[in-house]
Parts: C-alpha cells; sequence; structure tokens
C-alpha cells in the first residue's frame, strides 16, 4: 500500500529501487564462561580477530583516493585509534583471562562499559562517539566469526538503516545501492556531506522509515525533498521519471559551464576555488576551470604511519601539485593534526579530554618547532615551481601569525643560502574557525596577506553545537544571525585592509547559499570541485549590485526561518 514519509533532504538525486532495511546495531551475545586452561586460546582468537581488524582498515584506507581519503579516511583513523586504545585491549584481557568469559561476551561487556563512560560525559563530542565504539566493536565481533561486518549492498536496493557510517558510503556506492535513507543524522554531518562528493542521493531525519519500511519494498527517494514514497503509484512514477529527465538536462547544462566564467549577471568576476588532498583532486579541479587551490590538506603525509615524513617526501608531494596546476596558485595548508586524528608517529597529544578544542592546527605546529620547520621548508622549496600560498589553521591570536611569519623568514635565507630556488615571496594566510579569531581580526590583518574562512568549525565552535552530534542536528546551521554577522565582519575587515578573503568551508560548495554570501561581501569561494559548476551556476543567475542592497534586510533577520525566506526572495527575484 501507497505510504508518504518525510525526512530531511541531505543529498539531491532521485532514486526508485528494493528496501534493504538494517536495524539498530546490537551486539546480543549470550553470556560464554571458559575454563582457565582455555584462556591462551581465546585469548589468541581475540588478539587474532584484533589483527586482522586492523588491516582491513588499513587497506580500505589505502584504497581511498581523492576527496574519499578525505572524508572517509578520518573515520578509518579514528577507528583505528579506538583499536590501539589501552583502556579497550587491556579491558578485553582482563575479562578473558581474570573473568574468565568467552571472546564474544567479553567483546559485549566491554562495549557496554566504554559506551557507558561516554554517554555520561558532560561533552556532547564525546557522547557521539558511541557509534564508533559500536563499529568497532562490531567489526572485531564478525571476525572472530569470519563474517561480514559491514552490511554488503545489492545493485538496485536502497538501504533503511538507523544511521550510516562515512566509510560504508562509497562502499555501498561501488556495489549499486541507490540511495541511502537513515533515521538520524544531520544535513550537515560528515555522512552527508560524502554522500553529496559521490552524488547518492540521501535523506536524513526519518526515523518512521524503520518501523514502516520492510525489505523488498519498492521506495521512490527525492533527496532534494526528503520525501520517501513506499510502494508508488502511476502518477509517483510518471513525476520520477520526469525528475530524471529534468537532472540528466541539468547535468549537460552544467557540462556546458566547464569553460565559461563564474561571472555575475553585472559582470562581476567572483573567483572559484578548489579544495583538494590528492593528484585527482587537483586534475579534477584544473578541468573545470578553477582560478587555483584555495585549500591543499597536507594530513594525509602524517596519518596511518609510525614515522614522520621528511623533508624530501614533502617537497615532491607539494610540488606535484603545483606542477598540476600549470601556473595557477596552490594554497597549501600546514597540517591540521590533533588527538581526534590517528597520529601513530606520536606528534599529536594523546587523551585530551577534547581534541576539538585541544592542542591542534597552528598550536601543534608551534609545540613541535623541528617538525613544523620541515614542513614550512617543503612548502618553500615548492614555490620554485610554481605560485604558492601557505595557510595556517587554528589561528587564534596575532602572536600566533607572528611567529609563524618568523619562522618563514628565517627559513626563506637558510634555503637561498643553500642554493634553492624559491619564490620572491610567498602569500602568508590564516584561517578564520576560532570566534576569537574573527571578532579580533583587525588585530592581526597586517600580518596576514590573505585570509580564508573554515565555517564548517567556525559555526560549531560560534555555536557550542558539534556538527557530527545527530541530536544537535537543527541547532548547527551557519544560517544563525551570529554566524552572518562575524561573517560580514570577518569579510569586511579583510577587504577594508585590501586583503583577499575566500570561505572555504562547506558553506561555499553550497548553491543555495551564494547569494547569502555574495550579499556579504564575499568574492572567493573554495570548495570541493563536485559542487564547483553548481556553484559556477549560481553566480552566473545573481546581480550583485541587487544582493549588496539587499544584504541590510539580511542581517536584520531573527532566526533562521528569516533568513530563509530572504534565500528565496532572492532565488524568485
Amino acid at each position: 500500500m501507497r505510504q508518504v514519509l518525510s525526512g530531511h533532504g541531505a543529498s539531491r538525486g532521485s532514486a526508485l529501487g528494493r528496501a534493504r532495511v538494517r536495524q539498530p546495531h546490537a551486539l546480543e551475545v549470550a553470556e560464554e564462561h571458559i575454563a582457565p586452561a582455555a584462556v591462551p586460546a581465546e585469548l589468541r582468537r581475540l588478539h587474532t580477530a584484533i589483527d586482522a581488524v586492523r588491516v582491513e582498515m588499513r587497506n580500505m584506507r589505502d584504497r581511498l583516493h581523492g576527496a574519499l581519503a578525505h572524508e572517509v579516511g578520518e573515520f578509518l583513523d579514528l577507528h583505528s585509534l579506538l583499536l590501539d586504545d589501552p583502556e579497550l585491549l587491556q579491558g578485553l584481557d582482563d575479562l578473558v583471562g581474570k573473568g574468565l568469559y568467552g571472546a564474544d561476551y567479553a567483546l559485549r561487556l566491554q562495549r557496554d562499559r566504554l559506551a557507558a563512560v561516554f554517554e555520561a560525559m558532560d561533552d556532547a563530542y564525546f557522547r557521539s562517539r558511541v557509534e564508533d565504539i559500536d563499529h568497532v566493536i562490531g567489526r572485531v565481533h564478525a571476525m572472530l566469526h569470519r563474517r561480514d561486518a559491514e552490511l554488503k549492498g545489492v545493485s538496485g536496493e536502497i538501504l533503511v538503516a538507523d544511521g550510516v557510517a562515512p566509510a560504508e558510503l562509497s562502499q555501498l556506492q561501488s556495489q549499486g545501492v541507490l540511495a541511502v535513507v537513515t533515521a538520524g543524522g544531520s544535513a550537515l554531518a560528515h555522512s552527508a556531506i560524502l554522500a553529496r562528493s559521490l552524488h547518492l542521493p540521501l535523506v536524513v531525519g526519518a526515523p518512521q522509515a524503520l518501523h514502516q519500511v520492510n525489505d523488498g519494498d519498492v521506495l521512490l527517494v527525492d533527496g532534494a525533498s526528503g520525501t520517501i514514497i513506499i510502494e508508488p503509484n502511476a502518477a509517483d512514477l510518471r513525476e520520477y521519471r520526469g525528475r530524471l529527465r529534468e537532472e540528466k538536462r541539468e547535468r549537460k547544462q552544467l557540462h556546458r559551464l566547464r569553460r565559461e566564467p563564474s561571472r555575475t549577471l553585472d559582470e562581476v568576476d567572483i573567483r572559484l576555488w578548489a579544495n583538494a588532498e590528492s593528484r585527482e583532486d587537483v586534475t579534477g579541479a584544473h578541468a573545470l576551470g578553477a582560478a587555483g587551490v584555495g585549500l591543499y590538506r597536507t594530513e594525509f603525509l602524517f596519518l596511518q604511519r609510525s614515522e614522520l615524513p621528511g623533508e624530501d617526501e614533502q617537497f615532491r608531494a607539494y610540488r606535484d601539485v603545483v606542477l598540476a596546476m600549470t601556473g595557477r596558485t596552490v594554497t597549501i595548508r600546514t597540517m591540521d593534526i590533533g588527538a581526534d586524528k590517528a597520529d601513530r608517529t606520536g606528534l599529536a597529544l594523546a587523551d585530551e579530554p577534547n581534541p576539538a578544542l585541544g592542542v591542534r592546527g597552528v598550536r601543534l605546529s608551534l609545540s613541535r618547532t623541528p617538525v613544523f620547520e620541515t614542513q614550512l621548508r617543503a612548502i618553500l622549496r615548492a614555490s620554485g615551481y610554481g605560485p604558492v600560498r601557505i595557510l595556517v589553521p587554528m589561528v587564534s591570536n596575532r602572536e600566533e601569525m607572528l611567529a609563524v611569519a618568523g619562522m618563514i623568514r628565517r627559513l626563506t635565507r637558510d634555503l637561498r643560502e643553500e642554493g634553492h630556488e624559491l619564490a620572491e615571496h610567498v602569500p602568508l594566510g590564516a584561517m578564520i574557525e576560532v570566534p576569537a579569531a574573527a571578532l579580533a581580526l583587525s588585530c592581526f590583518i597586517d600580518t596576514v596577506d590573505f585570509v580564508s574562512i573554515g565555517t564548517n568549525d567556525l559555526t560549531q565552535y560560534l555555536l557550542a553545537a558539534d556538527r557530527g552530534n545527530d541530536a544537535l542536528g537543527d541547532l548547527y546551521s551557519p544560517l544563525h544571525p551570529a554566524m552572518l554577522k562575524l561573517l560580514q565582519g570577518v569579510i569586511r575587515t579583510a577587504r577594508a585592509r585590501g586583503k583577499p578573503v575566500a570561505v572555504c568551508g562547506e558553506m561555499a560548495g553550497d548553491p543555495a547559499l551564494t547569494p547569502l554570501l555574495l550579499a556579504l561581501g564575499l568574492e572567493e569561494f573554495s570548495l570541493h570541485p563536485g559542487t564547483l559548476l553548481e556553484v559556477r551556476r549560481a553566480i552566473r543567475a545573481q546581480r550583485l549590485d541587487a544582493l549588496r542592497a539587499a544584504a541590510p534586510a539580511l542581517l536584520r533577520c531573527r532566526d533562521r526561518d528569516a533568513i530563509q525566506r530572504w534565500l528565496d526572495r532572492m532565488r524568485a527575484a
């Protein structure tokens, strides 16, 4: 019987397929005791399973490329860290060796212990990590019995689940899964961001789907509106075919924009930079006519390895990106590593109580001077092969930028004395993702050549809302009056001093928000290559003078609904 369910559209696209329902994860294992003589064999069995999961995740990490290496790899890295957690491992050994429990039941007990600790914490970030514990324990449990830990998707199916981990999405898509519907989640969570990069339709926040959809039901999913239709009728199917034709026309129109300028109707050119992490990303950015690379992430060189990368290894990686952009500027962000990343080198501090607010970004770099100097030397050497800019993450005050600028001057002198060819000047920029830096930008704008606004972290720090916490999905949104005022202040301060300013967070890649950012004064966007053409189309449909004239009305909006109504009016104009 036809039913219509509603959720929140998180990744656009339409899909028609058979439902595969995955109920919420629960490790149901009966209590099992073993004889003392069986302890060594049971420990070997448990450790073998844990080692096998480590290898499995490392192999998955190695197979990732481009944007997937960043979005999916970050979660695989976190799961790898959990597998090496002494609290988890020692607890399992004690339960088997001293408690005389079987490995399966020991996993369940240890999972429940750790989950209880995390759920009792005041910090929302740690409470949201229970799902990661479940994924890791589930993988080990599956490996004990040599079965797949993850659901295997089937071509033509639509997955309906309580939630979906980012690491699962690319695997499901490669298996032919057409779309995903989840009971929880947020349109701004990591899974949703990755789904949009993969162009995989995703509907989140549809809890009724778990109770009303059965395996084998035919589902029609609209990832834009968040509508889910069970057993669609003839009219639904006609509408679906019409949407498919429209989406095909849209793809053709976007393809024609590959060589068109990013220019408004009143002839103002807007710069579109690309975010990148790999040579594949850079190749895509070049083909789409990006102005350059606005954010090149360097963490991949440091993570999932036991030794730090040397200067020559880093230099070759940066040089190759510069050469690939054939004269267009490459903005290299220095390492942004903290305790929430799987750092096996011992570089980041371990066991920080709140990694998001801990020693990360420039804070870590300045506390590990030899490592930071090695990276800066490699970047400066790469500047001899084409235009390069250096971007410093997690800046919060003037002193940090002065310290970095001083190091760059000294290292530049050293490298020239050693005979290296460097650019005459390598611009230095600050990432504005800490509210203090946004509010006090005028205090250190003279220390930088450009500014890049990281709206993902800036939003969660400003609103005290972890974007990975499903319970805060409605609160975490850049469409907040305080966020708009902060953005306008940063843009105005930078432009008043003649310093280029870009947005490099998710806001930049959302074409629905393009009019808002243009109205606030932004003229440079840095975004994932996968959304560059959509944003270019949105820019070409706007009159900048009209948007700037409407900016005061935008800044008078008092809540999210009012901001959304402003956006709707701009689209209708």
